[in-house]
This record gives C-alpha cells, sequence and structure tokens, in this order.
C-alpha cells in the first residue's frame, strides 16, 4: 500500500475522516454508556491463547484482516486490492505459531537469515479453525520443509511448480466471512452484477467492528507504547498484515487529521524495523518476525 496518495484523494480522505469522525460524536451524544459496551474486556487482550474464549466474539488474524478489508454495506473487499490474498496466508502462519503449532527451524551454528529458515510443526493438535487445520497439515505432512516465504506463495497459489498446486487453500475470503457470519458478525445476501450473480456478506453487527477499528487506533495513538516488544503481539502482527493486505488504512480513514498523521508516522516506525534484530530480542516469536520479513524485505 502506498503510504501518500494524490493531493486530490488525500482531500477527500481528510472530509470522510472529519465527518466520519462527527458522524461517531453525534452517536455517542444520542447513546450514552454505548463506549463501556464497546470496551474489549480484559479476555480479548490475551495473546498466545488457545485456552477458551471470552465472552466475547473472538476473531482469528485472518478474520480482522477481512473484516477491515469488506465494505460494511456492500459486503465484499475492494475489486482493486490484490494484496489481501497474500495477506490472509501470512494470517494464518503467524496464528497458527501464536498457537503454538508451527515454529522456525533453529538456526544452528551458522546463523542463517528468517527467510532461510524452514518451518516446522511444533504440534499438531487441532485448533478447532478449519483453514487454520488445513494449513497446519500441508506443513506437517510436507518434506522436506519450506520457508515462510514458500507457503505464503504455495497456500495462495501462487507458485509456478504445478506439482504444488494442491497446496493452495480455495475460497479462503468465502470461508472466512461464513465463519464471520456464522459469528453473527457478517450476513449473506446475493447482488447482480450485471453478468454475474455474487454472493456478499454486508456488516450486520457495527459494534464488533467499531471494537476492532477502535482497538487498532488505540494501539499507535493512546495505548503507544514505542516498543514492538511491549506491545501485544498479537496487535503487532494484525498492523504489519493489514498494511501487507492494503487495509489499514480502513481503520485509520475515521480519525481527525492530526490524529491521522500521528498514526501513520508511528505504523511507518514500526515499518522500519529491521526483522532479523527484532526476532533475537528476548519476548519475540520468530516465527512473526519472518512472517514480517517477507512482507517488507
Amino acid at each position: 500500500m502506498t503510504e501518500m496518495t494524490s493531493l486530490t484523494q488525500r482531500s477527500s480522505g481528510l472530509v470522510q475522516r472529519r465527518t466520519e469522525a462527527s458522524r461517531s460524536a453525534a452517536e455517542k451524544d444520542r447513546t450514552p454508556g454505548q463506549e463501556d459496551h464497546d470496551e474489549p474486556r480484559r479476555g480479548d487482550e490475551l495473546e498466545d491463547d488457545d485456552t477458551g474464549d471470552s465472552k466475547e466474539t473472538r476473531l482469528t488474524l485472518m478474520e480482522e484482516v477481512l473484516l477491515l478489508g469488506l465494505k460494511d454495506r456492500e459486503g465484499y473487499t475492494s475489486f482493486w486490492n490484490d494484496c489481501i490474498s497474500s495477506g490472509l496466508r501470512g494470517c494464518m502462519l503467524i496464528e497458527l505459531a501464536l498457537r503454538g503449532r508451527l515454529q522456525l527451524e533453529a538456526c544452528g551454528m551458522r546463523r542463517k537469515s528468517l527467510l532461510a529458515r524452514k518451518v516446522i510443526c511444533k504440534s499438531d493438535a487441532p485448533t478447532g479453525d478449519v483453514l487454520l487445520d488445513e494449513a497446519l497439515k500441508h506443513i506437517k505432512d510436507t518434506q522436506p520443509p519450506e520457508t515462510v516465504q514458500s507457503w505464503i506463495e504455495l497456500l495462495s497459489g501462487e507458485t509456478w511448480n504445478p506439482l504444488k498446486l494442491h497446496y493452495q487453500l480455495r475460497n479462503v475470503r468465502e470461508r472466512l466471512a461464513k465463519n464471520l457470519v456464522e459469528k453473527g458478525v457478517l450476513t449473506t445476501e446475493k447482488q447482480n452484477f450485471l453478468l454475474f450473480d455474487m454472493t456478499t456478506h454486508p456488516l450486520t453487527n457495527n459494534t464488533i467492528k467499531q471494537r476492532l477499528i477502535k482497538k487498532v487506533q488505540e494501539a499507535v495513538l493512546d495505548k503507544w507504547v514505542n516498543d514492538p516488544h511491549r506491545m501485544d503481539k498479537r496487535m503487532l502482527a494484525l498492523i504489519f498484515l493489514a498494511h501487507s493486505s492494503d487495509v489499514l488504512e480502513n481503520a485509520f480513514a475515521p480519525l481527525l487529521d492530526d490524529q491521522y498523521d500521528l498514526a501513520m508516522k508511528r505504523v511507518r516506525q514500526l515499518l522500519e524495523l529491521e526483522p532479523e534484530g527484532e526476532s533475537i530480542k528476548s519476548n519475540t516469536n520468530e516465527l512473526l518476525w519472518a512472517v514480517i520479513a517477507a512482507f517488507t524485505k
């Protein structure tokens, strides 16, 4: 995603941000106490979690990225977005790593770069998510192991090797949307586009999406800690992968000008980090940084 659009596009974006911010303020005035309901509960802040659900609707990284990219009323992602497919596969690898299913191979005496190290199955215990389990099975069954970059390409079908096309996870966006329908976030409709009918998934639970947007905004504004290793790993991954999937701008659109500029400045600080150096620090997840390296190299 280019960080600066044309002057005309930027100007219209500023108007949109002001309008949406004003609308949000008006809605708060009409429904006092709403913000208490919208606040994420402590259970949502858990990272490296696979220990049961909180009372709030829990979303995977893939579902969060897709939800940020979906148009609320139309119920589909932008036709011009060609980044989200690989971004969702990166989400899967990080989600499996945070749940203790995957890790990078050991460095050895001669330290390999993150992108040269193979992805190893640490545990093949089912996650309860069909897409995650499908990806995990591919990785577990593949010998010799593949790198993070290779798995992103294989799982998204972007490979020139016809013998490896069976690794592609098909209809990922549609399957994730159906997950969100089951969780009560989206609904299902049919729309006619002249020559064909398309299944769409408009937003039906705005509270959950607004909570997600607020969480992303706060991570780079009110709760900014200026240290990626003090950030929640899941949120750190979400910011990087939403950016790589070209949907992060959607979370910042409602912000006023100064907030928007500050948020983008801090995102750029994260994008300028060196994954190799960050991956050797304490309290880190090497596979997370390997995925980040694959998208920022």
